[in-house]
């Protein structure tokens, strides 16, 4: 059964059947689903964006939990189908059983499509992007590449992928199949870090050091409108670092981490309003009341000590968006409308987002005893 129409802003999941499950290496899967004609607006879906799924976690069929996975196909706003590539997380929650035990047939709770991975406005005419991938990074950047080339005859992509092994590689086909429509306007240039390939780069790490060196072996970085970086958080670091040696602006370069582990992250600004920095995190209030606006509906809660705001929201509110709980996918993005609040980690949101007032409510505590939230804005 699926949910009403949800205002513009407000992700709902629906319940979506699986057409396909396809193996892409020996831990990666690519899971299609089917939209049915009276969902396909509801899923329309913005190159680089992700579905997060509920996936059963017990024995019984009881228990689940929810992850977040990037949409390979190129932007549709009425698809027929949805596309996402699954790699399994040893130890994980739900990545074992999407590999492993998901197959044709079934269905799934899925989310409305989510994030704000890739452009942030319209492309421009012939322009030139580039990318740096790690891994399942690739995924989103796929839906990117071909997106961008599909629309503008004169646009160009150069794609850097790094991959354990070619073996671990996903979407080659996908990629060469890209590269055989454009050979002209997409590069493709192939790390491995543990293999060593019979022509091509040599094996190993891409860090900032190299990426400096082989990035103006390229193309013209001073001429890239946008860098789209995806993957593990170490990688995305050192791919940022090289850009910023090369000169290039913050605001071109666009981030999505695909893990963290739990080492403590720098923080981020703690009052995305004001701007300001804390040498040392302020106390939490005693007492603070968290209103938040979902759906077009408001509440008001009181919030229990050390609990973080998405957890107040979701005693009241079960339907409130949320995926990763680590800062890292978004989903829980909401706009600080009154209010100071604290974040933990925020590896989701970019500078001119945190500047504009938006906070993950997953990683936020209060710091005025007052705070409200707007999951619509």
């Amino acid at each position: 059964m699926t949910s009403p129409a949800a205002p513009r802003g407000h992700a709902v999941f629906h319940d979506l059947k699986v057409a396909d499950v396809r193996r892409l290496t020996d831990d990666a899967v690519a899971v299609t689903f089917a939209v049915p004609p009276e969902l396909r607006t509801a899923y329309g879906f913005r190159a680089g964006q992700h579905l997060a799924l509920r996936i059963p976690t017990g024995t019984d069929g009881g228990a689940s939990d929810r992850r977040t996975y990037s949409i390979c196909s190129p932007e549709d706003p009425e698809p027929a189908e949805l596309t996402v590539g699954v790699r399994e997380v040893a130890g994980g929650a739900c990545s074992p059983y999407v590999n492993r035990r998901l197959a044709p047939g079934e269905t799934l709770p899925v989310l409305t499509p989510a994030g704000r991975f890739g452009l942030r406005g319209a492309a421009v005419p012939g322009g030139r992007y580039g990318a740096v991938v790690g891994g399942s990074g690739v995924t989103p950047v796929l839906s990117l590449a071909a997106t961008l080339l599909g629309r503008d005859p004169a646009a160009r992509f150069c794609l850097v992928r790094s991959d354990r092994s070619a073996d671990s590689a996903m979407f080659l086909e996908e990629v060469a199949d890209l590269k055989d429509r454009y050979p002209d306007r997409l590069q493709v240039v192939q790390v491995l870090s543990r293999e060593e390939q019979q022509a091509g780069l040599p094996a190993g790490r891409l860090d900032a050091e190299r990426l400096t060196e082989l990035l103006p072996a390229l193309l013209p970085v001073a001429e890239v409108e946008g860098w789209f970086l995806c993957g593990p958080l170490g990688l995305i670091q050192q791919a940022e670092r090289g850009l910023r040696a090369l000169g290039v602006p913050r605001r071109q370069i666009h981030e999505e981490i695909f893990h963290v582990d739990d080492a403590p992250a720098p923080p981020p600004p703690a009052s995305p309003i004001a701007l300001r920095a804390w040498a040392v995190p302020p106390a939490v209030p005693e007492h603070s009341t968290l209103t938040a606006t979902l759906a077009g509906r408001s509440g008001s809660w009181p919030l229990r000590p050390g609990e973080k705001l998405l957890d107040a929201v979701l005693r009241a509110r079960p339907d409130a968006p949320y995926a990763c709980r680590g800062g890292v996918c978004g989903t829980c993005r909401a706009f600080l409308v009154r209010g100071e609040v604290r974040m933990d980690r925020s590896y989701a949101l970019e500078p001119d987002e945190l500047a504009a007032g938006y906070v993950l409510a997953c990683q936020s505590h209060p710091v005025t005893e007052q705070v409200e939230l707007d999951f619509d804005g």
